[in-house]
């Protein structure tokens, strides 16, 4: 700012308007919070701001009869700078705040954003499906551990210590300390029909879901890990013809009314006598074609009369008591109900092949 200078009696009203009016210039160009603070200093600051320069330069050194006019005029423009700053300080504060909430302002009237719900995966369906209908023949759904001992797993379930399915080429075997159990990998859910015997007297009747685990290489119809449902029932007088009812049931539940099943002997080393569960093709109606090529027939699961050897590892009277097991393959059973030829599409999270089960 320019050196105020003398001031004459006769020029107070005419050097304070000029003031005044310079100010209001000046106030009128802040529009921010920057610019207002420069404008509050350079005007209103206690050590070089104007007001303090004029009470320096016109007020202190006046004469006594010219003192009083200065001071009135001193203290008219220091109350005008003062309201005028403060008025300014509010607008620029309310522009700011009007400004955030238009930045922040939801539009109602705007179309929502539209999320994709998820679904349950095609073998989550599967595993429902089988639950609901064996649930609805008084079966319980019972869990077990997925790292198992050879004894669960193999031996009492009457597989030999030699059985080919017990080598290293078929089954993933744990590494533990010198001196402790062997665990592996359970190969089958069936070690909780062994361990539900030994906890439960009959009658029995559940079914055991869960994921099982061979060295198989991963292919189209193979994979090292995959997952079954194996059902076991137990109880007097159970008989073949009670078998074959209930798994003529399942199929035509889970597969149509229309499908026919038939049973071929097999063989199991907890059963016996055994079968392998085949059903009318599903996609050609047993005409023939080239999934079933040209059988008519496709092969569902194994199953059979629990071998009488296995009840002595529970202690039930095999001379008494008689049932029969089963066990589901779920990606085989979901290949034939959707007619998905991969079974490595299940494990892909392709959003385009798990859209269509939605």
């Amino acid at each position: 700012m320019e050196p105020l200078g003398d001031l004459a009696p006769d020029q107070v009203p005419e050097r304070f308007a000029k003031l005044r009016a310079r100010f209001d210039r000046e106030a009128g160009v802040a529009h921010d919070e920057n610019s207002w603070k420069s404008l509050r200093d350079f005007w209103a600051g206690r050590k070089s701001g104007v007001l303090t320069q004029v009470a320096d330069a016109w007020l202190k050194p006046a004469k006594p009869d010219l003192k009083r006019a200065i001071g009135q005029a001193l203290n008219e423009l220091k109350a005008h700078v003062e309201a005028a700053l403060e008025s300014r300080r509010l607008a620029i504060e309310a522009a700011a705040d009007q400004g955030a909430l238009e930045r922040e302002r939801e539009d109602l009237s705007l179309p929502g954003v539209i999320r994709a719900l998820g679904t349950r995966h095609p073998l989550r369906q599967t595993f429902e499906e089988i639950e609901r209908i064996f649930l609805s023949l008084g079966y319980s759904v019972v869990a077990g551990p997925e790292m198992e001992t050879p004894y669960y797993n193999f031996e009492a379930l009457n597989i030999p210590e030699h059985h080919p399915a017990r080598d290293n080429m078929d089954t993933f075997y744990m590494s533990t300390p010198p001196g402790a159990a062997a665990l592996l990998l359970r190969t089958h859910t069936s070690p909780m029909q062994v361990r539900t015997m030994e906890k439960k007297q009959p009658p029995v009747r559940i079914i055991v879901p869960g994921k099982v685990y061979r060295r198989d290489n991963p292919d189209a119809t193979h994979g090292f890990i995959f997952h079954q449902i194996e059902g076991l029932a137990v109880d007097t007088d159970i008989t073949f013809c009670d078998f074959a009812g209930t798994v003529e049931y399942f199929v035509r539940e889970f597969l149509g009314p229309k499908v026919k099943t038939r049973l071929r002997p097999s063989y199991f080393p907890f059963t016996e006598p055994s079968v392998e569960v085949d059903a009318t093709c599903v996609f050609c109606g047993g005409k023939g074609c080239n999934v079933c090529k040209q059988s008519g027939w496709i092969e569902l699961f194994g199953a059979g009369m629990v071998d009488p050897a296995v009840y002595g590892f529970v202690n039930y009277d095999a001379q008494r008591l008689s049932g029969f097991a089963f066990g589901l393959g779920v990606e085989r059973l979901t290949q034939l109900k959707y007619n998905v030829n991969d079974l490595q599409l299940y494990y892909q999270n392709d959003m385009r092949f798990l859209r269509q089960f939605a």
